[in-house]
Order: structure tokens, then sequence, then C-alpha cells
């Protein structure tokens, strides 16, 4: 009798691993606690995939032999997830089911900022080296969709914690974790709970095996005090040189040594900028070469990335300054980031909801670099509370079209209007997509009133 498959979430992790569950024969049914999404409704009907939506029905959820769960949902809130690790019923993400049905080597990104970037980075990478290459995972088509679709000879995959926590048997072949910042703590009992979910990403490796991580970001190295590390390993670090990994030379060339070979490219041509981007692109560097890209490529990739959309994406100049949208920084370590990264006076639009934000983390870049705060959420007490004693320019507001307003208000030329809440967006947005895409919208909004 074939193996039944459960699946719990209806958004794409979920209905790709429905797909590739069925193209294997399995029993397959998709339960939705909310509404399915009609793109995906027309689609689970299209492959006749059993579903349901509007609520779980646990007696259904239990006939399982596997559950593969959406990362969104917190196990600790899902009655119907606690009555499956009572029933002792195996628990999957969407990668780990994916990985058991694809033989391709694996480059597994996670950490608490960055990961996005540097995953469509390494992918470029691989791209630009005609690699056999898929992107996948926390971005993009799902993992399990594209192992259904087609077979790569590598996938580039961005990891969550929360992905992360349900993986058990991934063969990582080369794992980069960025950084780790506090985050997630109310999903997560304890900072040192977080930390061992982010080290699941090295869990299977081998000594042939790659890892690449920063050893002076301090939670990242003090999770590693405990961990048993048996891949090779690949630092890399603004701080410090090292013998092999990544480093910057001279403050302006970034240097990369793997296997005895030595790759060096001069920062004004990579076209990423940043502090935070210089991380990236070590990483990147350091996983492309380790999957044997050339350094010729590796220097080309470097030099024509395109930055992903919300992560200090240019917007527009107006009135002689410009608009940066960063609404991916859903926390105060990305914020901190894209203020240290600006070269100009800032006007921050900041703001949304928090997981008990310590703004103070950001007081030597406000006063040294922003010109004017405007606060953007349902509830903006503590933000403005916090900045108080700066006495700088402060707006409270509510939607984006007065977000914008209150910026262009307070702009003067040559300076640089950045969104980069610190915050997640859930209170009066969508996502930070939305949230980023209303902030394009109204300033393109502004410039078409301007030239009518």
């Amino acid at each position: 009798m074939a193996k039944k498959v459960v699946i719990l979430g209806a958004q794409e992790s979920g209905v790709g691993a429905a797909i590739l569950a069925q193209k294997h024969g399995y029993q397959v049914f998709l339960s939705e606690y909310g509404t399915i999404n009609e793109h995906y409704f027309r689609e689970l009907q299209q492959y006749n995939i059993p579903f349901e939506q509007g609520g779980h029905t646990v007696e259904k959820i239990l006939e399982a032999d596997e559950i593969i769960k959406s990362p969104g949902i917190d196990p600790k809130k899902s009655p119907a997830i606690q009555a499956a690790i009572q029933r002792g019923i195996p628990i999957l993400s969407e990668i780990e089911f994916a990985a058991q049905h694809t033989k391709a080597k694996l480059i597994g990104i996670t950490g608490t900022n960055g990961k996005s970037t540097t995953t469509a980075l390494i992918y470029h990478l691989l791209k630009k080296a005609d690699f056999s290459v898929g992107l996948a995972g926390n971005i993009g088509i799902s993992f399990a969709r594209q192992v259904a679709a087609t077979e790569h000879d590598w996938y580039v995959v961005e990891l969550s914690s929360f992905q992360l926590d349900n993986m058990y048997s991934t063969h990582i072949n080369i794992a980069v974790l960025c950084n780790i910042t506090p985050d997630h703590l109310d999903r997560y009992p304890s900072l040192a709970a977080y930390q061992a979910s982010k080290l699941r990403i090295v869990q299977n490796q081998t000594p042939a095996d790659a890892f690449i991580y920063n050893p002076t970001d301090a939670l990242t190295a003090d999770a590693l005090k405990s961990a048993h590390i048996v891949a090779q390993c690949y630092p890399f670090s603004l701080d410090i040189e090292v013998e092999k990994g990544a480093f910057l030379q001279n403050n302006d060339n970034l240097v990369a040594i793997t296997q005895g070979k030595s790759f060096g490219i001069k920062t004004e041509l990579v076209a990423i900028k940043g502090k935070h981007n210089a991380y990236n692109a070590m990483c990147a560097t350091l996983a492309a070469s380790l999957a044997g890209v050339s350094h010729d490529a590796i220097a080309a990739g470097l030099s024509d990335f395109k930055n992903l959309e919300h992560r200090l994406e240019f917007v527009a100049n107006y009135r002689g300054a410009e608009y940066i949208n960063d609404s991916k920084a859903t926390n105060i370590d990305s914020a901190w980031y894209a203020l240290d990264a600006m070269t100009k006076p800032i006007v921050w639009v900041a703001g949304g909801e928090e997981e008990g934000n310590d703004y103070s983390q950001l007081d030597r870049l406000v006063k040294q670099n922003v010109r004017a705060i405007v606060c953007l959420g349902a509830d903006n007490a503590r933000i403005l509370n916090a900045y108080a004693h700066l006495n700088i320019p402060m707006a409270d507001t509510k939607n984006m079209a007065d977000a914008i307003a209150a910026a262009v208000g307070f702009a003067q030329s040559g300076d640089v209007v950045l969104l980069s809440p610190a915050c997640k967006s859930y209170d009066i947005f969508q996502n930070y997509s939305d949230r980023g895409n209303q902030f394009k919208a109204e300033i393109t909004k502004k410039i078409t009133e301007t030239t009518q």
C-alpha cells in the first residue's frame, strides 16, 4: 500500500510538496487552515490532489505515515501538529522531503540576515558559469516543485530556521551560515535554541564538504563552541585575514582562498555595495569557487549582479533625494547594515510589528546619519520614545501615503529617503513585499503628479 502523506499549508512549498509526492506514488492529502489562494486552488484541482481549506481535520491528518509542514506553522500553536507528535508521526519540512528525491548537490544558506541576497548571488555565479542549477528554498519556486519538474546537478537553497527544524537527513554539500542575531524568539524558548536551529545546516556534513561562516560574528562564534564540525571550514571576515576563506585586504580588495587557489577582486568592481554586501559577496565567492566556478566567471558575476527587490533597492530620484526600498529589513540588525551603508543624510522610514526591538543599538548611526525619522506602523509609540532624546524631526504615520508625504517634506536635495523598517510588516501590510511595493508606488505617484 502506498505511503500516506499529509501536507499542512497550501502555499508554494506545500503545493510543490504535494505535486512531488503525487509524482512518486504517495497517497496525498493537503490541509490548509485558511483560504487557499486561487492559483494554488486551481493547481490542486488540475493535479487531482485531495485537499481541504478553512480548517484542519485532525482525524484525517493523523492517518498520515508522515506529515510535511509549512515552515510558517508554529508547532506549539497547532493542535494538529501536537497530536501528530504524540502519535509519533514524522514531521518533515518540504526541503527534507524534496532532498529525499534528488541526487543533486546542495548549497545551503542560512543566517538571520543576508541569506536571500547571498543565495541569489551564489545562484547567479553558478548560472553565469553555465551550471545546471536551481534556486530554491525560502526564495522563489519551491525545491519540491523543481525536483518534481526537472533535475539539476546543483540546487542553491535558502534555509530559514523553521525549515531547518524539520530537516533530519538532508545532506548539504556546501553550508553557509551568514550570521546569527536574536530573532524569532516568539518561536524559540531561548536564544540558544535559535542558535542550535541555525547550526542544523551542518548536521549531516562529511569531511568532503564545506562550511562557510563568520568567526567574528559573536553569536556564531558562541554557537560553534559546542558544535561538532567535520566539514572543511572556510571563515570569512572584514576584520581579520585568514589562511583559507575570505577577507578584505587593504580595505579595497576582496580576497578568497580555497583549495590552495587565491582569487581577488577590487570592491569597486563588485556591483552590490555596503559592508553587509561585502559579507554576502565573500560567502558567494567562497561557495561558487568550492562548487567549481572559474575565477573569471566569479568576477564577471560579481560585477553584473542586480540586488533583490526590497533589499536596498534603488527606486527613484525625486527633488534631488534618492528613494531606497529596504523593506526586507525586518529586524534591528538588518536596519543597522542599511543605515551604515548610506553615505548621504538619511530620512529614515521605520516601524511596524516588532518583537521587543532594542532601538538603542542604532543610536550611534541615527545620531550620525539620520536627518529625520518617519514612523510607519499601527502603533509607533516605542520607536517615537526611543529617539525622542535625540531631538531630530519625527513623524507618526499609519499608512504609506502619509509616510511618503512626511518623507518628502523632510528630505533635502542630496538626502536619501530610506525605507528600512527594523520591524515586521503584518500590522498594516500583507507582508514586506506589499510594504515595499506600496513605497515604490507612492513615490512613483509623486513623480507622476509633479510631471503632469
